[in-house]
């Protein structure tokens, strides 16, 4: 495992994984788009403030299924992907706005959300970035914000075919956590009632501690 990436090797970790979702856009989102994910989105705004219609920002929106959901349900999600492709069709199914930006390169300002909804998204940041782009995520949520992720299980980063990915379990994910200034309220590992070894991804729901 490497933790001592040069910025042309981070590029080209980045802009290899992207070119796989843009080439593969319409199959992810025919794939993806009826997906069940009711327990994850429920959990997140079970943490936030009630009775409130939120700012939410879904990190890592793909096609735009999660922020589809969170218009319904009266809230303001805004989309960020660092695939072309896939905010071309957020922006076609939804009526919220879509932010292109790289994970590695945010440009988020400062208290902006009440929560950020990351769905199997972190786990694409290399290990010796993902500290800096908590607190990138921190700095953008309100006082108290909630940021929930769910990212598969594992140890170790590497590659998959053109994806890259950065797989942990929950003590790694928890010292990341901590050291950006978040607190583990909640977790939990899907899909729901099988054995452990049947549960590959994570899920934890976090609260901002104190502001920057």
């Amino acid at each position: 495992m490497c933790t001592n990436w040069n910025s042309d090797e981070l590029n080209r970790i980045e802009a290899t994984t992207l070119e796989y979702y843009d080439t593969n856009a319409e199959s992810y989102w025919q794939g993806t788009k009826d997906h069940d994910v009711t327990q994850n989105i429920e959990s997140f705004l079970a943490a936030c403030v009630a009775e409130k219609s939120l700012d939410i920002l879904d990190f890592g929106c793909g096609p735009g299924r999660d922020i589809k959901y969170f218009e319904s349900l009266g809230h303001f999600p805004t989309g960020l992907d660092g695939s072309e492709e896939f905010c071309r069709f957020a922006r076609r199914h939804t009526n919220s706005p879509i932010l292109h930006q790289s994970f590695l390169k945010l440009k988020l300002l400062k208290e902006q959300f009440d929560g950020i909804f990351a769905n199997a998204s972190l786990f694409h940041i290399p290990t010796q970035e993902l500290h800096r782009v908590l607190i990138e995520l921190k700095r953008a949520l309100r006082s108290g914000g909630i940021l929930f992720c769910s990212n598969p299980r594992g140890e170790g980063e590497g590659w998959q075919g053109q994806r890259y990915g950065h797989y942990m379990e929950l003590n790694l994910i928890q010292s990341y956590m901590e050291a950006a200034g978040f607190e583990i309220i909640h977790h939990y590992y899907r899909p729901e009632d099988k054995p452990r070894s049947e549960q590959p991804w994570l899920a934890i729901v976090c609260k901002s501690k104190g502001s920057d």
